[in-house]
């Protein structure tokens, strides 16, 4: 989204990322921003400091309140101190009027691919399967799979780690963050239950059974 009460540099910005693949919302009023944000997530905010009403500082403010989108400050004020305080706590990149578009198309690919990484980290994806660990959702080939927080966090242990095999001491202390017991049928039954909601979306199996020691994914 751009955020930008000068219509001709809006409409500029908009004219340039549109032509680079980019989908845009403009927006020319810090109000009007944080509106489009009620109804419709972005994957980057473009915002201008000086705009009516509502300052773009506090546009920010509001944003990260709520949301963790990047958002670059566009704006012609160029004090240091002032850069470096909105940096500090609700900018993400800071570039000064005039620009060059190369750079703020730059600019914009370096924070894209910043959020990127940081959902990979929260995104598990092994042979079909996803697992979302800040959602606590999971699928197999675009078909959810709908399973109980235990399920959810001994498949996520064996995905996270494909090349490890887990004890059983291993998977109930991460699955049910206490001490083991010798609890084995519960593993057991849970594993069981793993593979049967697998075995209704998917003829691939996920889980091996490692004998005399545990489970690794397969």
């Amino acid at each position: 989204m751009i955020i930008e009460d000068d219509q001709s540099i809006n409409q500029l910005i908009y004219d340039a990322l549109t032509k680079h693949d980019f989908i845009c919302t403009q927006a020319y009023s810090g109000t009007e921003g944080l509106m489009c944000l009620s109804v419709k997530s972005f994957d980057l905010i473009l915002l201008d400091l000086m705009l009516p009403g509502m300052s773009g500082d506090k546009v920010a403010e509001k944003i990260k309140e709520k949301e963790d989108t990047p958002i670059i400050i566009v704006s012609a004020k160029d004090e240091l101190d002032e850069k470096v305080e909105l940096l500090n706590s609700c900018a993400d990149d800071y570039i000064t009027k005039p620009f060059q578009i190369k750079e703020l198309i730059a600019r914009i690919q370096v924070q894209l691919r910043h959020k990127s990484g940081a959902a990979q980290g929260k995104l598990i994806t092994y042979n079909g399967l996803s697992i979302n660990k800040e959602t606590y959702t999971a699928s197999v080939d675009g078909q959810e799979l709908v399973l109980t927080r235990q399920e959810f966090k001994i498949l996520e242990l064996l995905m996270s780690y494909p090349a490890r095999v887990f004890s059983k001491q291993d998977i109930y202390e991460y699955a049910w963050d206490d001490f083991y017991i010798g609890e084995d049928k519960t593993i057991n039954v849970h594993i069981s239950n793993i593979r049967k909601k697998l075995e209704k979306l998917t003829d691939r199996e996920y889980i091996e059974t490692v004998w005399g020691i545990g489970f690794k994914a397969k």
